[in-house]
């Protein structure tokens, strides 16, 4: 490693002692490096030099640079205490740089990446034309040889010794990004101490996945400028990296001794998910992935006679019932929650993030139900706000980018009926997660793990396969909403269970569900082994489908839901293949049989 930063920036020798800029503690130099440059008292992140920075994150050895050459010009001729050149000319000499990027080519935890790190050494880590061109090329590189793109920002924001031409680096840059969306290359955006202006509102913002430094500071406008332009008293904490979490803007905040295990983790999905195929030619489900174990559960026997419609509805909210988050820990491995929409918030009543079913990556989302009253608080009792839509499309467009499938676990009395969802318009958002949801080119399996309650269940239903657990529901409203609006008493909500045949048994046969997943009494373990095996068996199916097929037959399949009248063009589902009617509720194809 290289001198430390404080060092570099204090102008102070190796080996003396300074406080903490945070706590005050008087501090060692050398102690301080070996606590990768942050407090050992009261863990206040450094900043680090953008070497220093490779050299905690790569593989040893492993970094080569690329265009170290690359020179700022000086169009504008701009002068401001002093001449741009000459401002330019100190900082090459006090970080042996020419500018404040540095990109090339590393391995992370032995998987290949592109990397580009800005130095807050150099001008503040501000973007120019070199720095702007660097992020571009970093994006290049990463489409060229197929691997991630990591940028680790570290920025004041466009610099403005060059003007218009700073500026137009964010169109540069974001355009950049678009390919790598666009051809389904994974990018990892890392927020370091600070990240403002015009790097904040191009590049570091579009990450499929953002990763905020402990203690880092983020945002478009500093606080500074706030409070000048509109004179508004800013809250604690604002702009920090619990802010930006807490308000949706970044899936995850680490410690900066955390950070490489999980950049090793999320490359190591990202080379995973990527093992199938090329972007848009056909789904990507990983056939180099270990293959799910058998389903001994095809063959499980279930209670011969299926409970009251009533008695149905009380098992699916009892409050013992397993909640997503423990079926994601009973069901998959090397989970990585992530988090909010990128707009306003993190919505807890959805839990979703990069997981492994045996070894094939997933995106997993479901509704998170809490395991007591005061979860349960927390989690608005897994009904979802507008943001909490919003999550799922984000993680239903990374899931299509990155060419994995899709699981989700339905579990929800409906989408929250308030005021602020109202605000949200919660409507448009349920909307929009439906019509992406129909028309994503990667593979989705759905299962309904307790209630299925109306549309803000079945914005996590469409799916290419739909699978109950079997003591879940699935109804276009609760039995006291029907009996209340119908029967002008909720006190009848037993009756109106039995009327909408919500019950798993009735919803195969109306061909609603593909399959009922057996629930052995008293055998949560067994339960849980049921319904992966179940998982894994219909993904391994659908990995063999081309996605434009993928696609067809999905559209096919929510065209045909409907009953027609006699006399119409059909009575039940039309045929998967041709399209036509059938007249037979259970005329489903496709399915292998009636039960797992």
């Amino acid at each position: 490693m290289t001198a430390s930063t404080l060092d570099l920036i204090n102008g102070l020798p190796d080996g003396v002692w300074r406080p903490c800029p945070r706590c005050a503690a008087l501090l060692h130099s050398d102690r301080v490096v070996r606590a990768l440059h942050t407090c050992p008292e009261c863990g206040h992140h450094l900043p680090l030099r953008a070497e220093d920075r490779i050299a905690l994150l790569v593989d040893p050895d492993s970094f080569v640079e690329h265009d170290a050459d690359l020179a700022p010009a000086d169009p504008l001729e701009f002068t401001d205490r002093i001449p741009y050149p000459e401002r330019l000319a100190r900082a090459q000499a006090r970080t042996g740089r020419a500018d404040g990027a540095v990109l090339g080519l590393a391995t992370i935890g032995g998987h290949r990446v592109a990397l580009v790190v800005l130095d807050f050494a150099f001008l503040g880590g501000s973007m120019g034309s070199v720095v702007g061109e660097k992020v571009a090329r970093a994006a290049e590189t990463a489409l060229d040889h197929a691997v991630p793109l990591i940028a680790v920002s570290a920025s004041g924001g466009a610099r403005m010794q060059e003007g218009v031409l700073s500026l137009l680096q964010m169109a540069k840059t974001s355009a950049a990004i678009r390919l790598l969306r666009d051809a389904g290359v994974p990018y990892l955006s890392v927020l370091t101490d600070p990240v403002y202006g015009g790097v904040a509102a191009s590049f570091a913002s579009l990450g499929d996945v953002i990763i905020a430094e402990e203690g880092a500071r983020a945002g478009f406008a500093g606080p500074r400028v706030i409070e000048q332009t509109i004179r508004q008293p800013l809250p604690d904490g604002f702009q920090t990296a619990r802010f930006l979490h807490e308000h949706g803007h970044v899936d995850l905040v680490v410690r900066r001794q955390e950070l490489r295990g999980v950049l090793t983790r999320l490359v190591g999905f990202c080379a995973d998910s990527a093992l199938a195929g090329t972007p848009g030619t056909g789904s990507r489900v990983g056939t180099g992935a270990r293959a799910c174990p058998r389903d001994a559960g095809r063959d499980e026997r279930r209670a011969p006679v299926a409970p009251d419609a009533w008695a149905a509805v009380a098992r699916a909210r009892a409050a013992d019932r397993p909640t997503a988050r423990q079926h994601i820990d009973q069901i998959f491995t090397d989970f990585v929650e992530l988090h909010g929409d990128r707009w306003e918030r993190d919505d807890p009543a959805i839990v979703g993030g990069l997981a492994r079913l045996d070894g094939l990556p997933v995106v997993v989302v479901g509704h998170a139900k809490g395991r007591d009253t005061r979860e349960n608080v927390a989690n608005n009792f897994g009904m979802p706000h507008p943001a909490g839509y919003r999550k799922v499309m984000r993680l239903f467009g990374l899931a299509e980018r990155w060419g994995v499938p899709v699981v989700t676990l339905v579990d929800t009395p409906g989408a929250y009926p308030g005021l602020a969802a109202e605000e949200g318009n919660q409507s448009a958002a349920i909307a929009e997660t439906l019509a992406l949801a129909a028309g994503l080119r990667t593979p989705v399996v759905a299962v309904i793990t307790g209630e299925g309650g109306s549309g803000g269940a079945l914005a996590l239903a469409v799916a290419d396969r739909l699978l109950i657990q079997e003591n879940g529901i699935f109804s276009v409203i609760s039995p006291e909403g029907c009996a209340a609006i119908l029967f002008g008493d909720a006190g009848l909500a037993p009756v109106a269970a039995r009327a909408l045949r919500l019950r798993a048994d009735d919803l195969h046969r109306l061909g609603v569900v593909d399959e009922i997943v057996p629930e052995p009494a008293g055998d949560p373990a067994r339960s849980s082994a049921l319904l992966a095996a179940a998982v894994g068996r219909l993904l391994r199916q659908l990995a063999a489908v081309p996605a434009d097929e993928l696609m067809a037959a999905r559209y096919r399949r929510l065209r045909s839901y409907g009953v027609l009248a006699p006399g119409g063009t059909g009575t039940g589902r039309l045929d998967a293949e041709s399209g036509t009617g059938t007249g037979r509720l259970d005329a489903e194809p496709w399915k292998e049989g009636a039960h797992v």
